[in-house]
């Protein structure tokens, strides 16, 4: 059985050169490139980006490069697209793998014992489509939401909702999350159902496995590379070293500013929300 690892990541981002930031002494994509190559399980590991730094920086880390066509790295890409390229560049090159590990560029908060857990659970069986790390969040619950109708006014964002509801998050069925720092892919199944799965993210299919962890953070804004850190750091993840990235702790609103974001997402890692603001006040 062959398994493969694609790290995705594109350099046209709001976050200027966000995959590629400096996060505790590595660029950002170091993280998740570093897991899929100490993965016991893991045969090959592929980079896909159109930005060369992002495939020189994988290459140093053995990922072997795949140049992403620009019309697979526009901000309204969808990400099947280049998985699709990529399986087909290994195909062509290599040989189809069974599994496929697809690492997210933007998320630290991924490791070699997890990636090695999900691809087990796959090989164990094979019925899966796909198996995706997920981490409970009531705090944002569909219950909870609102949308904006065309009178200007909220509305409930789920639609014929007529009984009484608990305002406790608590109280309301436990609500979960795709992490999005890698997802372990059944390829046979995914080039055969003919983009048939749960939505929005159909590829991985309709029989979709669970590895349960603690929470995610996906690097968008500053702010999210200071919680990147302070995990990292919490999480002992070899490789990383105690500098921090200066243009963010220079300034403490942005410390202010994470703990605070990090406080509402809800059912997060408190031991980071007190570290954050731990740092708050020394600043």
């Amino acid at each position: 059985m062959k398994i493969y690892a694609l790290l995705t990541g594109r350099g046209n981002n709001t976050l200027k050169d966000k995959n590629i930031l400096e996060c505790l002494g590595h660029p950002v994509l170091y993280y998740p490139a570093y897991a899929a190559i100490k993965a016991k399980t893991i045969d090959k590991c592929f980079c896909s980006s159109d930005d060369d730094k992002i495939l020189n920086a994988a290459a140093e880390l053995d990922h072997i490069s795949i140049k992403r066509p620009a019309e697979f790295a526009l901000p309204t890409s969808q990400h099947i697209d280049c998985i699709i390229h990529a399986l087909n560049y290994m195909k062509q090159n290599y040989s189809q793998p069974d599994i496929l590990v697809v690492t997210l560029a933007n998320n630290v908060t991924i490791k070699s014992e997890w990636i090695d857990d999900c691809v087990n659970m796959m090989i164990n069986d094979m019925t899966l489509s796909a198996v995706v790390p997920i981490y409970q969040d009531n705090d944002h619950h569909p219950l909870r939401a609102k949308k904006i109708d065309s009178n200007g006014h909220l509305q409930m964002f789920e639609d014929d909702i007529h009984q009484p509801l608990s305002t406790n998050r608590q109280d309301l069925t436990s609500c979960y999350f795709l992490a999005h720092n890698f997802w372990v892919l059944n390829v046979k199944m995914l080039l055969n159902n003919g983009g048939i799965g749960q939505a929005p993210w159909a590829f991985m299919g309709d029989n979709i496995g669970y590895y349960m962890i603690d929470e995610s953070i996906d690097i968008h804004k500053k702010n999210d590379l200071m919680l990147a850190e302070e995990w990292l750091k919490l999480n002992n993840v070899e490789g990383s070293t105690e500098s921090m990235s200066a243009d963010v702790y220079k300034d403490p609103e942005h410390i202010h500013n994470a703990a605070e974001q990090q406080i509402k997402r809800g059912g997060g890692n408190y031991k980071l929300i007190l570290c954050v603001a731990s740092r708050k006040e020394a600043a």
